[in-house]
């Protein structure tokens, strides 16, 4: 695939990503307002993070590693894949239906695998709004399954758009039901929420999720794939073959997650105990997480999605050297954004989150920066694995991968308990996203060493040199910025709103200004590139308005 033609398809989901993000963050935003970030929010949090978890950890890695190879396989069948995609659906569907009788059913058994602490003497309520929410939430594991297989059928028919977009009226939906509660119960706490209002915060998370999922039906229907109910496990054992090795690579990964939710959660609950009223639980973690996600799933996950048709096409025709090629183009292209975006969070992430959460006491959105800073560090790291693994899957080798998520979970789970047991309480969380980074860190050339058995050698000196001129370019434009803040004193408790919003938005203007005429300055190639493309993207919107302002008239 030419740098232009995956520029092409990438931008068109990234601009998907970029509002479903910003609708996204606009949620979340609202979500701390309403719960805090303390217990409260702890409680709807986990419980809402618990369908993602199981579905994830049972089928949702497979999904991804089977139907986008498998489906291009099946294509070239009489009925073109028809058949073999409506018996997948099918079965993976009644699947799922099971899991979610299962886990409402077992739900207070699943919270004290995950939030322990929540059991201790004392909280008995924090546990019954835990369990409450979590059976409320779980049946989105079904509609998160259908989601994802309906937008991996439009992927494999090179119809990628719908699957970013269609989050964002979900956020629309949630952003409304939340903003109305808001309103109406603004001070919402432990003692003072109703049964009818977990009712609300909990169905009405779920019904988002079914909107969601729904809207891609007319979607498939559309690429000529016409889906139907048909039982039967026909041509499916080579792919549950494949998901074999992948749900091993989830459950590990899973598991990791696991430790993360529950040392969080720990940490909540023994700052409670020690008459801390800052959050420094799971919600200060699962947000910093997702405004580090942004970068990462506007720009890696938009890039990979685009790029991994053509590389399971390249893997089919043995094209060895071709796929080794689009991996480092890849992670080259990515790094242009998300190397900044890593520095910015390490350097400024106090001040992004002040200015991002004025809702909150200033004393929780700061300590939510500091859990930020922590996981910026791993950002770049976290972005190259995901397009090696993509790698992997194109060879449709889900078992050699499984090797390089256990020496990262390994790393991760050893450093999170570490500093359970080593820090105080007020600092275990900021010690989570430091294990995050730095297991990625680390788990990096184990995975290179691994991919490289399919690709050749794929060394970091591939694509080391340009990335430290990026890191370069990154903290010359930066730190000059960072240095005027920490003088000034920005991020204090004596600074108007007002005040921090404009020294955000004047790193955020400066920084990036700053960081381009630099990066040009070494001649890093792919900023060239990425200007290039952004202005031949441009031109062509710009074409075709005019040829439909012209048909129009």
């Amino acid at each position: 695939m030419k740098p232009a033609d995956l520029f092409h398809a990438s931008s068109v989901m990234a601009v998907g990503t970029i509002l479903s993000r910003l609708t996204g963050f606009v949620r979340m935003v609202l979500t701390v307002a309403l719960l805090g970030t303390a217990l409260l929010a702890d409680t709807f949090n986990v419980a809402n993070t618990m369908p993602n978890i199981i579905y994830n950890l049972l089928i949702g890695g497979a999904l991804t590693a089977i139907f986008v190879p498998q489906i291009i396989r099946s294509s070239t069948e009489e009925d073109g894949g028809e058949g073999f995609v409506s018996r997948l659906v099918t079965t993976i569907s009644l699947l799922l239906l099971v899991i979610v009788v299962l886990g409402i059913i077992f739900a207070p058994a699943l919270l004290k695998i995950y939030a322990p602490e929540f059991g201790s003497p004392g909280f008995e309520t924090e546990l019954n709004l835990a369990v409450a929410f979590t059976r409320y939430c779980l049946p989105q594991v079904f509609f998160f399954g259908l989601f994802m297989m309906l937008g991996q059928v439009a992927n494999a028919r090179g119809s990628f758009a719908p699957l970013m977009w269609a989050p964002i009226i979900n956020n629309i939906f949630i952003i409304a039901l939340f903003s109305v509660l808001l309103i109406s119960s603004p001070t919402l706490s432990l003692m003072t929420i109703t049964s009818q209002q977990v009712q609300i915060l909990g169905i009405g998370t779920t019904i988002g999720v079914v909107i969601q999922s729904l809207i891609l039906i007319p979607v498939v229907k559309r690429t000529g794939i016409h889906l139907r109910v048909r039982l039967g496990l026909k041509g499916l054992g080579k792919s549950f073959s494949l998901a074999a090795w992948t749900l091993v690579y989830v459950l590990i990964s899973q598991l990791g997650y696991l430790v993360t939710v529950n040392v969080s959660t720990t940490a909540a609950v023994r700052s409670a105990k020690e008459g801390v009223v800052t959050g420094v639980g799971y919600t200060p973690f699962s947000n910093a997480y997702l405004i580090m996600m942004l970068p990462y799933s506007i720009v890696t996950i938009s890039i990979v999605t685009a790029l991994l048709p053509q590389l399971s096409k390249l893997a089919l025709e043995n094209k060895v050297k071709d796929v080794r090629e689009q991996l480092i183009k890849a992670i080259k292209m990515v790094g242009v954004i998300t190397i900044p975006s890593g520095v910015g969070f390490l350097l400024f992430g106090p001040l992004i989150t002040n200015v991002l959460y004025l809702g909150i006491p200033q004393e929780d959105a700061t300590y939510l920066g500091y859990v930020l800073s922590a996981l910026g560090i791993g950002l770049v790291a976290f972005s190259i694995n995901l397009i090696l693994i993509r790698g992997f899957n194109a060879f449709e080798d889900t078992r050699t991968q499984v090797l390089s998520i256990l020496l990262i979970n390994v790393i991760s789970v050893g450093l999170s308990y570490l500093f359970l047991f080593s820090l105080k309480t007020h600092w275990i969380t900021i010690g989570l996203g430091v294990a995050f980074s730095v297991s990625y860190i680390l788990g990096l050339v184990f995975t290179l060493h691994l991919l490289s058995r399919h690709t050749g050698p794929i060394h970091l000196r591939d694509f080391m040199g340009q990335h430290l001129r990026l890191i370069l370019a990154s903290l010359v434009a930066m730190l000059p910025l960072y240095a005027l803040s920490s003088y000034f004193s920005w991020v204090t408790k004596t600074s108007p709103t007002v005040t921090r919003l404009g020294e955000l938005m004047l790193v955020m203007v400066l920084s990036p200004i700053l960081y381009f005429l630099i990066a040009r300055y070494m001649a890093v190639e792919e900023i060239a590139i990425t200007d290039r493309l952004v202005r031949n993207q441009l031109t062509r919107i710009t074409a075709a308005v005019r040829a439909r302002r012209n048909k129009g008239l």
